[in-house]
């Protein structure tokens, strides 16, 4: 069975990240959901990164405590996930230049297992 190979990076924001943010990747072609869309809102930390997996999505959040110990977590007990990227609190507009330059350098497969700070 051949391995699918992921070139660009599919988002899932997590609740507390402006759907502003979602608005202007889109707006550049990318492919975005949010916790509201998914029916997510209220889910705990790690159900929202279960999902993210699930859905092949590389989760980015504002909050860095509780995602750090996640990905410890899912490295420690060797689970995949497709990425976690933890934003300080910026203006949307920002937050999108700065995944810019990670979407111009890093593919999907790439970001497998990663966690980035922007």
């Amino acid at each position: 069975m051949a391995v699918s190979r992921r070139l660009f990076i599919e988002f899932y924001l997590d609740e507390d990240v402006s759907v502003l943010v979602a608005d202007l990747l889109r707006a550049r072609g990318f492919v975005v959901s949010t916790t509201l869309e998914a029916g997510n809102l209220g889910c705990q930390d790690g159900q929202q990164l279960e999902y993210a997996a699930r859905q092949r999505k590389t989760l980015l959040t504002h909050n860095r405590a509780d995602f750090e110990r996640l990905a410890q977590q899912y490295f420690s007990l060797g689970q995949t996930h497709c990425g976690i990227i933890i934003a300080v609190r910026r203006f949307p507009h920002e937050i999108v230049q700065r995944l810019l330059v990670i979407l111009n350098q890093i593919t999907a497969d790439e970001m497998e297992n990663q966690l980035y700070y922007i």
